[in-house]
């Protein structure tokens, strides 16, 4: 008798590696809404807190440190009371109080969206900026910061 040798079988192809888009894809769409719904529920409380607890009054929020010690507004003084505006739907309160943060209120609404869209859609969200748009931003910033607290930019401030 002779043995016949066992049949060759190959082992099987390990499988390959799930992209992140389609891992993404896969998972619920609970799960895919859940980070970006949070952080909605949590910007949606912090406004509606400066919404209730009005920040024209003295006493209820700490004073920016900048303009107590040296009376110079910094980019962000007045950005509660904007924020009270918006949250009462008073744009013009809102521009006069901080522009900038306005403005900054509407891109974070249009970021929020688009990332609500692609968790909807399954796709992952990439939202990168070059290093130039974030010197940009920041040499914008200072600008504000500048401008208002000159005798010709007095309507910049809060």
């Amino acid at each position: 008798m002779t043995a016949e040798p066992a049949p060759q079988t190959t082992p099987p192809a390990p499988p390959t590696p799930l992209t992140e888009a389609e891992e993404f894809r896969r998972r619920p769409l609970g799960r895919r809404l859940l980070a970006p719904l949070a952080t909605l529920a949590g910007t949606a409380a912090a406004f509606t807190y400066v919404g209730l607890v009005d920040p024209n009054e003295p006493g209820h929020y700490p004073v920016c440190p900048l303009l107590r010690f040296t009376g110079l507004y910094c980019p962000g003084c007045g950005g509660l009371r904007s924020a009270h505006a918006v949250a009462h739907g008073d744009l013009a309160a809102a521009l006069g109080a901080n522009a900038l943060a306005v403005a900054g209120y509407a891109v974070c609404a249009v970021l929020m969206a688009v990332w609500l869209v692609h968790a909807v859609r399954g796709t992952p969200t990439r939202i990168t900026v070059r290093p130039a748009w974030w010197w940009a931003l920041g040499a914008l910033t200072a600008l504000f910061a500048v401008v208002r607290n000159l005798p010709f930019g007095s309507a910049l401030a809060p």
